[in-house]
């Protein structure tokens, strides 16, 4: 299958009431689009970062109660999982695409990655203005990258311990490019080809 893009049915699953029905509408709906698109931008980031990249679709396991309001698919250098590192995800809220480079709260290494932000901090000020930075991942809000106070967020990413840090862009339904699929495909790789010297700011020894 060739991903063909994101639908109006796609964002009407967040709004399917209980738990297993909305599982089973992600199973079907938009899971088999993120196997389509991680399989293709997963080669791609591996070939951009120079060392093997792997895909994970998110499962949604541990819930027993609630259905999830999001979902989505994270690429990470590991193997077996992908919160304790610094990953790439695309996923859908009920109203928007996100795209990201994420560091979450698991990551052990956040620390070390935050004083590097802060030392190299105009390679992240240098993208351009359609950026955005969110600070929780459970939450749809994001500021964009020439509003938000820089220092201050990449501080309390580093002294909190359940801050987080998660930069790239935000696209809404009404945007025509999430229903062309190789569009969108490319503005991806061309958002994660931007987010890449960041990324590697992540594994920068001192």
């Amino acid at each position: 299958m060739v991903f063909q893009g994101f639908t109006k049915t796609d964002f009407e699953t967040f709004h399917i009431e209980g738990l297993y029905p909305r599982m089973e509408a992600i199973q079907q709906r938009i899971q088999p689009k993120f196997h389509e698109i991680g399989s293709i931008l997963t080669d791609d980031l591996t070939a951009m970062v120079g060392s093997e990249m792997y895909l994970h679709i998110a499962r949604h396991a541990r819930r027993t109660v609630n259905p999830p309001q999001d979902t989505w698919l994270a690429i990470a250098g590991n193997k077996r999982g992908y919160k304790k590192h610094p990953h790439f995800q695309v996923g859908l809220w009920d109203d928007r695409v996100f795209i990201w480079l994420a560091y979450i709260y698991e990551l052990p290494e956040k620390v070390k990655i935050a004083k590097s932000f802060l030392k190299n901090i105009d390679i992240i000020k240098s993208l351009p203005n359609d950026f955005v930075i969110s600070l929780d991942h459970m939450k749809k809000d994001a500021t964009s990258i020439n509003e938000i106070d820089l220092n201050a967020a990449l501080e309390r990413f580093r002294d909190v311990k359940k801050a987080e840090f998660l930069i790239g862009k935000q696209l809404f339904p009404s945007n025509p490019i999430l229903e062309n699929g190789d569009e969108f495909i490319e503005l991806v790789k061309n958002t994660y080809r931007q987010l890449i010297p960041i990324y590697r700011l992540s594994y920068k020894e001192d």
